[in-house]
């Protein structure tokens, strides 16, 4: 079973193997004494890819003997001081599953194996409180590794390492960290031994290159139009290969956010075609759809079950009438199964695990247009003009229909609409700047309202469904007749608003202005 921890803590280089701490450590807020932890020995082997997917994407995965915390772990980046822990006990030697499933978006299906061992001889002090309880561990950490990957090839060092006790304040490691500078030290340029070892025992590890770098080293000149949408395109891959995890064990907001994320790229590849060529892109664009699709059946159910809970739990006790809430437990037990089934199939498919392939080369060897070189201000700004004008095309129409499934159907064709102009929007704001972000910021606020109106058109359907099976048991249909009723007020109500909103919209949102 793999149980999972945050781990925060910063890395220190270290010039000799003293094992001291600065004795000033112990004037710091609610720290009161500095205690010895004595000594251990660790042993970790570190396995990768051959060609270091793991590392290359900061993540981590050992299996570890000796110490306190024996196993297997899995790292995970998340912020600059924070990692998530993810351990499984020690096994015969093979990787845990569970452990394996989660670094799938990272390797893409290629096999993990040994690529370095490392021995640490740590020495451990701890910052207590007044109650004695840890603060913080300080370790020094004589460390020496082997590569595996190239024979031979060893390196050594010393560092120091401070990590945080579980709810202790962030603002103690900025504490600690002013201390040790005053006393010489220097915050490690690598981000984990692993990484350092990698760096210092072979060639295949090269340093992070900055954004610009990376362009042009695609062949896309830094400030171009291509640039900007090579950056989004690489920014929102890390983002949907790093929310993978998550969404395995079924994490909180984990799914719509891999949703948003797939959603985002898919806007940018239709908004800017003039930059990547179709050939390319539109098959991409296709998977993305199902793998939207695919994710969405979960989706939805969590947004249905959130708001039908959230509905009858406000209604007065006299009007809930029957097993309602029963009815909902059977209906959320069968219909989130299917959508939790329907995830994990999903990102354990191979059709998957292609997708991710190609979206990494797409981003690496891009397949590019001539207007990829132009100037943002030109090449982004006529796409934004374009999706704009198509949006335009269809809010119009979509609000002088009167009442109805049609006028419902042709506002979410919109909303959709609205929401890839959004996308192009947020991709355009680092080359446009806040032209870019008030257009973003106003298509949001439509897109939000047509949203809500199809939750709403969606949420009613869903209760008829719900009443008509109550009926058929023998049960009372007045709550669900109540809510379906509530629901067609909310619907009726967005429509209401949305001429208002887009009003707005058209009139405030300067597209000819859009770049001066």
């Amino acid at each position: 079973m793999a149980v999972s921890t945050h781990e925060t803590e910063r890395t220190y280089e270290s010039a000799s193997d003293d094992c001291s701490w600065p004795q000033s450590l112990t004037g710091l807020d609610q720290v009161v004494s500095l205690v010895g932890g004595g000594t251990q020995e660790l042993e970790a082997v570190y396995y990768d890819t051959d060609d270091l997917r793991l590392s290359h994407t900061g993540a981590t995965l050992r299996r570890r003997t000796g110490g306190t915390d024996a196993g297997w772990h899995l790292k995970l980046p998340l912020t600059d001081d924070s990692r998530e822990e993810v351990r499984a006990p020690l096994s015969s030697g093979d990787i845990p599953g569970v452990l394996s499933d989660l670094v799938l978006s990272r390797t893409r299906g290629a096999a993990l194996r040994p690529v370095m061992r490392i021995l640490t001889t740590r020495t451990v002090h701890h910052l207590l409180d007044a109650g004695g309880e840890i603060l913080a561990e300080l370790s020094v950490d004589a460390v020496s590794a082997d590569a595996l990957l190239t024979a031979g090839a060893r390196t050594a060092w010393t560092e120091r390492e401070v990590e945080l006790a579980d709810g202790a304040d962030h603002a103690l490691l900025d504490g600690i960290e002013k201390i040790l500078r005053h006393s010489g030290l220097e915050r490690s340029r690598s981000p984990s031994k692993m990484i350092r070892a990698l760096e210092e025992t072979t060639t295949s590890l090269e340093e992070p290159q900055p954004e610009a770098e990376r362009a042009t080293a695609a062949g896309v000149a830094a400030g171009s139009a291509g640039d900007h949408v090579l950056a989004y395109l690489r920014h929102q891959t890390a983002t949907l290969r790093d929310l993978d995890p998550a969404a395995r064990r079924g994490l909180p907001d984990a799914v719509h956010q891999m949703r948003t994320s797939i959603r985002r790229l898919r806007g940018c590849l239709r908004t800017y075609r003039s930059v990547l060529a179709r050939e390319a892109t539109d098959p991409l664009r296709r998977e993305l759809k199902w793998l939207a699709g695919e994710l969405g059946v979960e989706r939805d159910h969590e947004v249905l079950r959130d708001r039908f809970t959230a509905a009858v739990r406000e209604l007065p006790g006299e009007q809930v009438l029957g097993p309602v809430n029963a009815r909902l437990e059977l209906w959320d037990a069968r219909e989130g199964h299917e959508g939790r089934r329907r995830t994990l199939q999903a990102l354990s498919s191979r059709r998957y695990l292609r997708l991710l392939d190609a979206l990494q080369h797409l981003t690496e060897d891009p397949p590019l247009r001539a207007k990829a070189a132009g100037k943002p201000e030109k090449v982004m700004v006529k796409a934004l003009r374009k999706d704009y004008g198509r949006l335009a095309r269809r809010m119009g129409p979509a609000l002088d229909l009167a009442p109805g499934p049609e006028r419902g159907a042709a506002i979410h064709n919109a909303r959709k609409t609205a929401k890839r102009l959004r996308y192009a929007a947020e991709a355009a704001r680092p080359a446009l700047g806040k032209p870019a972000e008030r257009l973003s910021k106003r298509t949001k606020a439509v897109q939000r309202l047509a949203g809500a109106h199809h939750d709403s058109v969606v949420a009613g359907d869903e209760l008829r469904s719900l009443a008509v099976s109550a009926h058929a048991a023998g049960e009372p249909g007045f709550t669900w007749g109540l809510l379906a009723g509530q629901e067609r007020a909310a619907a009726a109500d967005c429509e209401h608003r949305l001429p208002e909103t887009w009003a707005r919209v058209r009139t405030a949102t300067r597209l000819k202005a859009l770049y001066r």
